[in-house]
């Protein structure tokens, strides 16, 4: 059995939409997805209030809570530690990693291609990275492509993400795993690597899709 996550989403708590998160977890549950994290921007405390709904969809679809992250050299998802706590502002992407991975935490860039707020070939220098962001929703295609060969150069897993700022949006990529995931075991399952990303969009949307402007 698979189980499907979306890992990259954003609700009113990010302050560049005004999703509802419930809109967004329901969607996630059309889409017959067994979870969905809430990674709002530079702030780990934003998708606090998101705590509430587990209990209300228990049993229906797991949540989760990341942080997307901004490094001086480009976003990265950060998951497993709480990145408010640990004065990562004036880091270097390379103290970033070391630092979460130091407190349990794993560090994934997001689009890593993608124009402006992307690692770029920095990834090649970024080590500790556990993935990379291969498939995301708002990405164009080449991008993701990128993405997906220096994973495969890198020799590490890639992961799918939505970047979802509409709960329409929810779903388009998720990150399917080959075991079955809980609260207690994301983070070593990350680092495990027996995941892969998914692009649910057809071939002929890919090269336009969601054109990059989300970050």
């Amino acid at each position: 059995m698979s189980f499907r996550i979306d890992l990259h989403t954003h609700s009113c708590y990010s302050g560049d939409t005004d999703a509802d998160p419930e809109e967004m977890i329901s969607r996630a549950i059309e889409r017959d997805l067994q979870g969905i994290a809430f990674t709002e921007h530079y702030s780990y405390a934003a998708s606090e209030p998101v705590e509430q709904l587990r209990e209300k969809f228990g049993g229906r679809i797991l949540i989760f809570r990341g942080v997307e992250f901004s490094a001086p050299e480009g976003h990265c998802l950060v998951f497993g530690v709480d990145t408010d706590r640990l004065a990562l502002k004036y880091l270097s992407a390379v103290e970033i990693v070391k630092t979460v991975s130091a407190m349990g935490g794993v560090v994934i860039p997001s689009h890593p291609f993608r124009r402006g707020n992307s690692f770029g070939d920095f990834i090649y220098k970024a080590e500790g990275i556990c993935a990379l962001e291969g498939y995301n929703g708002a990405n164009l295609h080449n991008a993701n492509l990128q993405a997906i060969q220096a994973s495969r150069r890198l020799r590490i897993p890639f992961t799918g993400g939505s970047d979802a700022h509409l709960p329409s949006e929810v779903g388009s990529c998720f990150t399917e795993f080959d075991d079955i995931v809980s609260q207690e075991n994301l983070i070593a399952l990350l680092r495990a690597g027996r995941y892969r990303g998914i692009d649910t969009r057809k071939v002929s949307r890919w090269t336009g899709f969601g054109g990059g402007v989300f970050s």
